[in-house]
This record gives C-alpha cells, structure tokens and sequence, in this order.
C-alpha cells in the first residue's frame, strides 16, 4: 500500500539507526511489527496466573 507520511527527517534517521534498516520502508515495516508484537504481549500478560500450565508433556506426547 503506498500512503504519504509528514515525519520528522531527525527521527526517521534515528529509527533508521536504530532499526538496523537501510531505508525508510523498511524501518516503518519493522516498527509496525515491532508495535504489534508487543501489544499482543501485553494482552498475554493479562493471563498471567490465571492459565493452568500443569501439563503432563508425557501424556501429550503419548509416551508411556
């Protein structure tokens, strides 16, 4: 999808330095999927303590 952005140049050359990317695409890309990664985590973290993990991993497999 093509869009036009109005970003700050300091900014962008400092996600850029930052992000390890060569350009601006895809410094954005890796942001983006940086954002979405870690809003899912903080959805996880709500289930902590609440998920019982006693799982018998020889049962799961079907080991005797």
């Amino acid at each position: 999808m093509r869009t036009t952005l109005d970003l700050p140049e300091a900014l962008v050359q400092d996600a850029m330095r930052v992000c390890r990317q060569k350009t601006k695409t895809a410094m954005i890309i890796t942001a983006l999927q940086d954002v979405v990664r870690k809003s899912r985590l903080q959805e996880l973290k709500r289930f902590k303590g609440r998920v019982n993990l006693a799982l018998d991993l020889n049962l799961i497999r079907k080991r005797a």
